[in-house]
């Protein structure tokens, strides 16, 4: 058997470098190891692991300034709900109030994918990044119950309030989520947690801009319903937009091929590559909310060209695919089936 770690070209990177895990604790930065064991094996086979590791966009700063923002905010918007009597203020403070949760949640688990490999976690705890934005959707979905639940309330038993004061709340509302959210901008494509982040964000800012517009609506006509009645038709809206993130989440925390990934396209894509005669034990799933791994058995009977073959896979699958740890297995012998080869077999 070879083993050998096809060896990579530098290539950019969003901070510059590169980190490859090979070894239990170690890691480098700016290059790959390539390594070679040979072993005595009557079923001959070349094994290519390879690490192209993109870190997410650093979005510690936008996480801290969010925080800061949304906690100091909670207690103004409480204060001025108890003081004017809105019951839709309070509302609206127990939400932005889950969402400094779900933002401290995120936050951590991104400081914890940044962790090490160890002995017993290989992968370090990227995972947990994955598990921060299940949780954040499902956190989100039961805030906006309990402000479902409030509308209801309010539209068989509406109130007055002190309209002056909702505006002026909600407005200032308005400004702090929408210069939170666009912290997030940047990373809301390629990072779970920063795209949770930013939709909690979007939707504090449209409930409190729907909350300053039923106000000003209220002080004009008196009709007191029409606050409860919009503040569903935004919950609406913030679930369909929600739903996406629960899915997929979901689907990352259950190991599926992350959304982004075509697995048809890559199996294909690897069963043209010179010399390959059949794939099976194909598996991709994400590490993390950023980083995509795979692995895979090929037949291929020619073996003189074993570490070029690892390296044009390996590089063909970053490049094409976006799948930057990849782990080939490269079987010689077709007729001697491995037991992986089934596809009812994991």
């Amino acid at each position: 058997m070879v083993h050998s770690h096809a060896p990579a070209p530098a290539h950019d990177h969003p901070h510059g470098h590169e980190h490859d895990h090979d070894h239990e604790h170690g890691h480098d930065h700016g290059h790959d190891h390539d390594h070679q064991a040979h072993h005595g094996h009557g079923h001959g086979h070349g094994h290519g692991h390879h690490h192209h590791h993109h870190a997410p966009v650093d979005m510690g700063r936008a996480f801290a300034i969010g925080v800061v923002l949304n906690t100091v905010f909670v207690a103004a918007e409480v204060g001025a709900g108890l003081w004017s009597g809105s019951m839709a203020l309070l509302a609206d403070a127990g939400h932005n109030l889950s969402d400094v949760l779900a933002l401290l949640l995120a936050w951590g688990a991104m400081a914890l994918a940044k962790s090490a490999p160890t002995a017993r976690r290989t992968y370090g705890l990227r995972k947990a990044t994955i598990l921060a934005s299940l949780a954040n959707a499902v956190l989100l979905l039961v805030a906006l119950g309990a402000i479902v639940s409030e509308s209801v309330r309010r539209l068989t038993e509406p109130a007055p309030v002190v309209t002056q004061v909702v505006m002026l709340t909600a407005g200032l509302g308005v400004a702090i989520n929408t210069v939170t959210a666009l912290l997030f901008l940047r990373g809301r494509h390629g990072d779970l947690n920063a795209r949770g982040a930013f939709l909690h964000m979007a939707g504090d800012a449209a409930v409190s801009l729907a909350v300053v517009v039923a106000a000003g609506v209220m002080a004009w006509t008196h009709i007191l319903w029409i606050d409860p009645a919009l503040s569903l038709a935004i919950a609406a809206v913030i679930v369909i937009g929600t739903w996406s993130l629960l899915r997929d989440s979901m689907d990352l925390a259950l190991d599926a091929a992350p959304r982004g990934v075509d697995v048809g396209a890559v199996r294909a894509w690897l069963a043209a590559l010179p010399g390959v005669e059949e794939i099976h034990d194909l598996h991709i799933w994400a590490l993390s909310t950023t980083e995509t791994a795979l692995t895979c058995h090929v037949i291929r009977p020619a073996q003189g060209d074993a570490d070029a073959f690892l390296h044009l896979a390996c590089e063909g699958l970053h490049k094409r695919f976006n799948i930057g740890h990849a782990t080939v297995q490269v079987e010689t012998d077709a007729a001697h089936a491995c037991r992986l080869a089934p596809a009812d077999v994991v």
